[in-house]
């Protein structure tokens, strides 16, 4: 029986993911430090209230609470023994809202960064992380995962590791990596260098793309530099923050409205990108508004680099010089079509 995120894939054109998870719980209470990967053993109803918006928003791909749950991230708040507990009980909360919705809803297991540099220029070897991940994966996919969502990675190293451990989970999986330096990951990777290494991978990913970052303009660029380089067939992913983080009476709010947000995925179906959420800053409230736009909207022309610019903001020089060095290259789709290998499907 096929995967339940390859059946809607299949099955819809688009699909739409959740939105934040640390900034919403912030909202409801969690303080600056704590780890909110325990309110899924200290506040398991805070975790299935936010899941559950999201679902009523329109979601069809929630991710558990489950970013920081390696023994590596963990071990800050002397959690590092709890890996099983807590990661099962994210999968099985969010397991939980998504069948009692009544409709077909992904849980997707997320697997942030181990919060470590890997060798050769840190301590942590691929062999390690890629154990750290295959702990975090096992306990996701007993708790009813349907897939493990790798997301905000920056090094190439980390992210081989995190499917490593994803393989061993027995789960397929999905992932984004954050497009924050000039158009590149902080470790220096391009979007057009994802979109190729996803096709050297196996096995490869259900879907790939981009997340978080510095505001919705700037991963859209990064998404029309990852298609330029992109096989037929690819399933792309964009999740973007709410806009930009500003310090307003002291705290963080994120400048992005659900109108920016319902725009931001409009653009994002016109540069064929199929699987749209939400990441920092996002609430249900948006996703509210990104599901509307989606279901009303008809795709139109792949947009150019200035109607980005004109309806999301600024885009970074570094980005602008990718997207026009990509596009000039000029490779044409017919001859990447040969390249398609990789993506897994169950």
């Amino acid at each position: 029986m096929p995967n339940r995120l390859q059946r809607l894939l299949d099955a819809r054109p688009w699909l739409l993911a959740d939105g934040a998870t640390g900034t919403n719980y912030f909202a409801a209470g969690l303080e600056t430090g704590d780890a909110p990967e325990l309110w899924n053993i200290d506040h398991p109803e805070r975790v299935a209230a936010l899941h559950e918006a999201f679902i009523a928003a329109g979601s069809d791909i929630v991710l558990t609470n489950s970013f920081g749950g390696t023994r590596h991230r963990l071990k800050l708040h002397k959690a590092e023994g709890r890996v099983a507990e807590i990661n099962r009980a994210a999968a099985a909360i969010a397991r939980k809202a998504a069948d009692a919705s009544g409709r077909d809803v992904v849980v997707a297991g997320s697997m942030g960064p181990t919060g470590e540099i890997l060798e050769p220029i840190g301590p942590l070897s691929e062999e390690g992380a890629a154990d750290a991940f295959a702990e975090q994966g096992a306990a996701l996919a007993e708790g009813g995962a349907d897939v493990l969502w790798i997301e905000t990675m920056s090094s190439e190293e980390e992210l081989r590791a995190a499917i490593k451990g994803a393989e061993r989970a027995g789960l397929p999986y999905v992932c984004t990596l954050s497009f924050d330096t000039h158009g590149r990951t902080m470790m220096g990777v391009t979007p057009a260098r994802v979109a190729r290494l996803m096709h050297e991978l196996e096995p490869g990913p259900m879907a790939f793309g981009g997340n978080c970052g510095t505001g919705a303009s700037e991963l859209m660029a990064a998404l029309l530099n990852m298609t330029e380089a992109a096989a037929p067939g690819d399933v792309l992913v964009a999740k973007s923050n709410c806009g930009i983080p500003e310090y307003v009476d002291g705290e963080i709010q994120y400048s992005g409205t659900p109108e920016l947000m319902a725009d931001y995925a409009r653009l994002c179906r016109d540069a064929g990108v199929r699987v749209i959420g939400g990441c920092c800053g996002t609430t249900p409230e948006h996703v509210a508004a990104m599901h509307a736009a989606l279901v009303a909207h008809e795709p139109g022309e792949r947009p150019a680099l200035e109607a980005v610019v004109d309806r999301l903001g600024h885009v970074s020089a570094g980005a602008q010089k990718q997207l026009a060095a990509e596009e000039e290259a000029g490779e044409p789709a017919a001859a990447r079509s040969g390249r398609r290998g990789g993506r897994r499907r169950r």
